[in-house]
């Protein structure tokens, strides 16, 4: 399951972008409970939204050139310039190069075989997430892909990760965890984009944690959201649904936890 645990390859950061920071900030905050705040002197506009105390995901107001609101998620490198090499090397590209952003770490953008943004985070003076796995924060992390062996490839040759395929219902899915943690530091999974019909795009799409799902929607509807994929079982996984905030940002919940049966 996802964690907090700082692990090289694990997800450690998640940001959204967005035209309308404010809506976003709002909507979130009546979602979620979230509360955002400045990240501090030098984080070039970021912010942070917390939950209970913890930092539970980033924001950012981006302009119109910069594509339609979405969610970025970062992992966890010992060395980000390395890191952005190596993206290369696998046919990758570099977006944003390596930067500091205040104490939160150097981080970068970079984008998989398919063009998937996915952003890496060398941490500074803080850690990343401090909640994780729980109502309100970032659960796990899912990847629509064209082609899930060079998905898995590019990922095992740039953060690390290694993939297994788990049984479920309905057929087998590919897990994700970091280099030599094993099945109990699963984060995520990878779908091949040509077998879900919500997702018409590759793309990593994270998942946060709710204690009841459809209540979730229907409040996510009365601010604005749409919702993509109705509230939906999955035997040993939990309920689940995806949704699409009020400026264009996916995102999906989950009720429960995400593990092997």
């Amino acid at each position: 399951m996802l964690t907090t645990r700082s692990v090289n390859g694990a997800p450690n950061r998640l940001a959204v972008g967005t035209p309308d920071l404010d809506g976003t900030v709002s909507f979130y905050g009546s979602l979620f409970g979230w509360r955002f705040g400045p990240a501090g002197p030098g984080a070039g506009g970021h912010g942070l939204f917390r939950l209970g105390g913890g930092t539970v995901a980033g924001g950012v107001r981006t302009t119109p050139e910069q594509g339609p609101s979405s969610w970025t998620v970062y992992f966890r490198t010992a060395d980000a310039e390395a890191t952005a090499k190596a993206a290369r090397q696998a046919h990758g590209r570099v977006l944003v190069p390596p930067a500091d952003v205040a104490d939160q770490g150097r981080t970068a953008v970079l984008a998989d075989r398919a063009g998937v943004p996915f952003g890496i985070r060398q941490p500074g003076g803080t850690g990343g997430l401090d909640l994780a796995g729980q109502p309100g924060s970032l659960s796990w992390v899912e990847l629509y892909t064209p082609d899930i062996a060079a998905a898995a490839a590019f990922y095992h040759a740039v953060l690390g990760l290694e993939t297994a395929a788990v049984s479920f219902p309905g057929g087998v899915y590919t897990c994700l965890n970091p280099a030599g943690t094993g099945e109990e530091a699963m984060f995520g999974g990878m779908v091949p984009l040509a077998d879900d019909a919500t997702e018409t795009e590759p793309s990593w799409l994270p998942y946060f944690g709710v204690a009841d799902t459809d209540a979730v929607l229907a409040r996510a509807r009365e601010l604005g959201g749409t919702v993509r994929l109705p509230a939906t079982d999955v035997q040993g996984v939990g309920r689940v649904a995806r949704l699409t905030d009020p400026y264009g940002a996916r995102f999906a919940v989950i009720e429960g936890v995400p593990r092997r049966e």
